[in-house]
């Protein structure tokens, strides 16, 4: 049975300027992908289907609003018909609405897996743009989550760039199980004046070390933290739990939140930040994870 891995998306600094005319924020993000996501998994079958497992299965629905759901349909459109039919489960490990784009990367692997499974022209690039013009219509982040390495994201996030490089990170995801709506989070910037801006902040040198991209990390923003924190203060209670790890070298929050990441300087040390904060917080999702780096 085919599966494709649908990994993590984790902000390490998300810059946010007012709204424009378009109706959009402009932003500058430094975007990498953790080895901790959902699968969604493929079978041929009778007739067409989609269900949801996983720990997260029960907050989710099946529908036309599913973004795996609206990726195959989309795929299928452009396809046509095909001979005989498959059957779609997606296995969902990653909270929903957690600020780590679950359900864009699950669109992605949704249009690879279709694409390798029934067009693997669309697959070959050059000329053929067919998978990022069909990721576009599915949402912003979609198209970085076809092909998951660090990117520069500006403009409304659909605008990449390669960053400079920088190496592998042992992080730790957590995740307080609290809603963080991205509009609300959103609303609540626009309220408070949208104090940020969008532009990308000045890049050192070189990295040699986490401890370069946690001090570099350290110059750059969030400025969606302020307003999620005071719409979900539990998000509060995560960074202090983090900070409050000698081990953690740097900790922020992802996306429009609620999961934030900590960096740390070895894979013995997250380790024991997850152990930790899972004992002391079992009603919270930890996951230690390595975040890739970018080595071209």
């Amino acid at each position: 049975m085919p599966e494709r891995f649908a990994p993590a998306k984790v902000n390490l600094f998300l810059h946010v300027g007012p709204v424009g005319a378009d109706g959009y924020h402009p932003l500058a993000s430094l975007v990498t992908f953790a080895d901790v996501g959902d699968v969604v998994r493929m079978r041929l079958a009778d007739r067409m289907g989609f269900q949801i497992e996983g720990p997260f299965a029960s907050e989710l629905s099946a529908d036309a609003d599913n973004l795996v759901t609206r990726a195959w349909r989309l795929a299928l459109d452009r396809l046509g018909t095909l001979e005989g039919a498959f059957h779609l489960t997606l296995d969902k490990q990653l909270p929903i609405a957690s600020g780590v784009g679950g359900g864009s990367s699950d669109a992605a692997a949704t249009l690879m897996m279709m694409a390798s499974a029934f067009a693997p022209e669309w697959l070959r690039g050059g000329e053929d743009d067919t998978l990022l013009e069909l990721a576009a219509q599915l949402g912003a982040d979609v198209p970085m989550c076809l092909y998951p390495a660090p990117r520069l994201a500006l403009g409304r996030g659909d605008d990449l760039d390669y960053p400079q490089p920088f190496p592998d990170l042992d992080a730790v995801l957590v995740n307080p199980l609290k809603p963080s709506p991205t509009g609300a989070v959103y609303r609540a910037y626009d309220a408070a004046g949208a104090p940020g801006d969008a532009l990308p902040p000045q890049w050192p040198d070189a990295f040699e070390t986490v401890h370069d991209v946690a001090c570099f990390l350290a110059t750059c923003r969030n400025d969606l933290e302020a307003p999620a924190i005071s719409l979900q203060p539990a998000i509060a209670d995560v960074l202090g739990a983090l900070n409050a790890r000698p081990e953690t070298l740097f900790a922020r929050m992802s996306g429009s939140g609620a999961t934030c990441f900590a960096l740390c300087a070895n894979h013995q040390d997250r380790r024991d930040v997850a152990f930790s904060l899972s004992a002391a917080h079992p009603d919270w999702w930890v996951k230690d994870c390595r975040l890739a780096g970018f080595n071209p």
